[in-house]
């Protein structure tokens, strides 16, 4: 009989490998084993999702192969979401999201969107393929604390530019906390056209964001 830590492991390779099936089956036998749903998607789903962002950025695999993989996760997110626990209480802030324009992306995303929402935010996703222009508006509609952004195709480098850029030109643009993430972004990158914080994958980015909003827990 297997153990937990096996069919934990075999979660994880099986979505770093896009076998959307078999991750799905070894995710339900992981649960039925009880382990905790947060320790699953902490130590072993964003783990595999980082590998995947790693590999593609390495240029190791390809959009397709990305995307399939992206696809396991999903699938697994859409069971593992209603299992987590959620901070009860007063929001703790307000953050729009979305992928920039120009790329489709979204899987990291989502699980940034899932964790937030898990940590007591209130999150606006706009989605993939986002405007500047769209980010300001939202922004400013729901008088957000927090932006973020997130690309993984360097092709998107550019708008992602251009977003800090019209953000900080806004009128909401002194008091907007702006983050950074996904696989074509670097630190330095981030910095230096003006965001206030850069998160490589998706738990350090609700990490990040309670660092710049100053919230202890």
């Amino acid at each position: 009989m297997e153990s937990a830590e096996e069919v934990l492991e075999g979660l994880k390779e099986a979505i770093i490998r896009g076998n959307r099936k078999g991750a799905l089956e070894l995710l339900q036998r992981s649960l039925e084993l009880k382990v905790d749903p947060q320790k699953i998607v902490d130590d072993y789903m964003i783990p595999a999702l980082n590998v995947v962002g790693k590999r593609f950025e390495e240029r190791k695999i390809f959009i397709p192969e990305m995307m399939i993989a992206a696809k396991s996760m999903q699938a697994c997110l859409d069971v593992i979401k209603p299992l987590l626990p959620k901070e009860e209480g007063k929001k703790k802030g307000v953050v729009v999201i979305g992928t920039v324009f120009g790329d489709l992306h979204d899987i990291g995303k989502n699980l940034v969107v899932m964790l937030l929402e898990n940590s007591g935010f209130e999150v606006i996703d706009l989605g993939v393929n986002v405007p500047p222009e769209r980010f300001v508006e939202e922004a400013r509609r729901v008088n957000a604390q927090v932006v973020g952004i997130s690309s993984l195709l360097t092709t998107g480098d550019p708008y992602v530019k251009k977003t800090v850029e019209t953000l900080r030109a806004s009128e909401i643009g002194d008091r907007i906390k702006i983050i950074c993430g996904g696989a074509a972004l670097t630190p330095n990158f981030v910095y230096s056209i003006g965001a206030d914080s850069y998160a490589p994958d998706a738990a350090s980015g609700v990490s990040k964001i309670k660092e710049i909003l100053q919230i202890d827990s």
